[in-house]
């Protein structure tokens, strides 16, 4: 059995990774407010942050603190980009299930188990996409536990998105989610144990630093491009008229 390393440079990448989430979830929760006032192009900017920012970069953010001593890591770029395109997928149908009316009581339910399957699915396939000369296996029992957690934590996502209001508390929602993110990646990189194979053969692909060094300049300028364009002190925070109440209607008293 190979020995995993995690922290590879202690803390700093998961302090990185947790601040990317941070980072994406407080967009994609102002977008998703701005979302309910205007227009629906918001709701794709929220799946963009938080499925772009908060999950997808903050993945392998932490996964450049990855390593398997004896063995080499490549990545397989056009599933990594696949695994991105996923993670904003299934946020935005997420997002939209449970701000669909015509799906309650359900919608919170049912777009949390989207979203956190989808989540999931993601990560899975961000692993697949790392190839390496060692023979990779999981836990199935911490498989599963991280599949809980990644529905746990995508249904508390869309309820803050959905409900939350005022800059201090969006704040204090994107650190809990944050820390929720993080904490199914971690689980589910937990679940991974190595070997030494029979035949060793050099895996192709990207290499670590090859792949996160334009991923991370890319997401840094979309993201500071995003924090201009909104605000964070400049939304709106005034919740949406629900679907099922009329909307009030001014009173012009006619003459007789």
């Amino acid at each position: 059995m190979l020995e995993i390393d995690h922290f590879s440079y202690g803390w700093l990448t998961p302090a990185i990774a947790y601040i990317m989430s941070v980072t994406g979830s407080l967009l994609g929760l102002r977008c998703a407010a701005r979302a309910e006032v205007g227009s629906r192009g918001w709701l794709v900017a929220a799946a963009v942050a938080i499925g772009g920012t908060g999950i997808w970069v903050m993945h392998f953010i932490a996964m450049l603190g990855f390593s398997i001593h004896g063995a080499s890591i490549r990545y397989n770029v056009p599933i990594t980009l696949v695994s991105a395109v996923l993670a904003m997928a299934v946020v935005w149908l997420g997002l939209f299930v449970a701000n669909n009316t015509m799906w309650r009581p359900l919608a919170l339910p049912a777009g949390g188990a989207i979203t956190g399957l989808g989540v999931a699915a993601m990560h899975y396939a961000g692993m697949y996409a790392m190839k390496s000369d060692a023979i990779i296996g999981y836990d199935g029992r911490v498989v599963a536990l991280s599949l809980v957690i990644a529905v746990a934590a995508a249904t508390a996502a869309l309820w803050f998105a959905l409900h939350v209001r005022g800059v201090f508390v969006t704040v204090c929602a994107a650190l809990v989610m944050g820390v929720a993110v993080c904490g199914m990646h971690y689980t589910g990189m937990f679940a991974m144990h190595a070997q030494t194979p029979g035949h060793a053969h050099s895996p192709t692909g990207a290499g670590t630093a090859q792949l996160l060094t334009p991923l991370m300049v890319s997401v840094s300028m979309v993201t500071m491009l995003l924090l201009l364009h909104i605000g964070i002190t400049d939304v709106e925070d005034r919740p949406a008229t629900p679907a099922h109440e009329p909307r009030s209607v001014p009173y012009w008293p006619t003459r007789h």
